[in-house]
């Protein structure tokens, strides 16, 4: 069966609807969405597109994706900016997040919306009960001091930028630059971005242009480690041994 063809009938389930249900809103014969499910057939493009845009689900994760390896809560609760966001659990149904090398950071902004790039990345488990989708960033330079370049900020995704709360931190993801993490403020149709470390000056980024929001939950300082301890088998080793310092950045 194709990837196609299960995720549509793992995402009618999910909808708790039947064939015939699914067919009359696709506006298809019930015999031709089953020949779908059961991957004798695949649907044209244009259709593809209608039953992406009736589950809320991106085409290329309908296309590329195992949806059956995603918690099903996470897989309907679906915000505006991003469309697909997999929660990853390991065999004991705990939660994975996963985590961005200081290395393939520039990467990033490429691949984030891309499934087969975020299956490649590395993953972790957090010492503490997690609800919604995380991820941890590395952190570049000294503008967000006392976090030091090469530490590690873990981030809850924002579905919506109205969710923003002003003074808060948050990694954000934009076209122009990348990955920042910052001190932020709405300001109308526009985010204002501030460093903890006053030599650096506020800057301000359309709303449009943010492609992702994650909240800062933890960070992990590396400040104590060599710079060749400062490795992906280093920080994991550290993770694993639960070595994430659990102190919100003061305002």
């Amino acid at each position: 069966m194709s990837k196609i063809g299960k995720n549509i009938g793992l995402l009618r389930g999910l909808k708790k609807l039947s064939q015939d249900k699914l067919a009359t809103e696709l506006d298809i014969p019930r015999s031709r969405l089953g020949s779908y499910e059961e991957g004798r057939a695949e649907p044209p493009y244009d259709l593809l597109i209608k039953i992406a845009d009736f589950f809320h689900i991106a085409i290329d994760a309908m296309v590329r994706a195992d949806l059956s390896k995603t918690d099903p809560d996470a897989l309907m609760k679906i915000g505006k900016n991003r469309i697909l966001f997999p929660i990853i659990v390991d065999k004991d149904n705990n939660d994975m997040l996963e985590v961005v090398p200081i290395k393939a950071s520039a990467g990033y902004l490429n691949g984030y919306g891309d499934p087969n790039y975020v299956e490649k990345m590395p993953l972790m488990k957090l010492p503490f009960h997690v609800t919604g989708k995380h991820r941890a960033f590395p952190i570049k330079g000294d503008s967000m001091l006392p976090l030091k370049s090469g530490s590690y900020v873990i981030g809850k995704y924002v579905e919506n930028i109205d969710d923003i709360k002003n003074g808060n931190t948050y990694v954000i993801l934009t076209k122009e630059d990348g990955i920042s993490y910052k001190r932020v403020f709405k300001k109308g149709n526009e985010l204002e971005l501030h460093s903890d470390n006053k030599e650096y000056k506020p800057y301000k980024v359309k709303a449009a242009e943010v492609l992702e929001i994650w909240e800062f939950v933890c960070c992990l300082h590396l400040s104590d480690k060599k710079e060749e301890e400062v490795n992906m088998e280093g920080v994991m080793k550290m993770l694993r041994g639960l070595q994430v310092e659990m102190e919100r950045i003061k305002k």
